[in-house]
């Protein structure tokens, strides 16, 4: 028997490889800009960041999410995704 095989996905902030599962997906779309994916199955580019506020703390600092979308991404969508994990983690 063959197990099934667990995605991994690099976290943009703290650089950890982790199962897909355990992180949020950020996605970059043409109508709607830069939003979270909680369901993870909406179409557009994906990055991946840990559920805590360190890591997305380092990603804004470290830029990884204009390295993800190779786009500059403006202040204001670091501080919507914020308030967006934070609504979703303390769920």
């Amino acid at each position: 028997m063959s197990t099934k095989k667990v995605p991994l996905r690099q976290c943009i902030g703290c650089g950890e490889m982790k199962s897909k599962k355990e992180m949020i997906r950020i996605l970059k779309t043409e109508g709607e800009g830069i939003i979270l994916d909680a369901t993870g199955r909406k179409n557009g580019r994906g990055a991946y960041i840990c559920p805590s506020r360190e890591c997305l703390k380092k990603a804004v600092k470290s830029r990884g999410l204009d390295r993800s979308f190779k786009i500059t991404v403006p202040k204001e969508v670091y501080e919507t995704l914020e308030k967006e994990m934070e609504q979703l983690v303390g769920q």
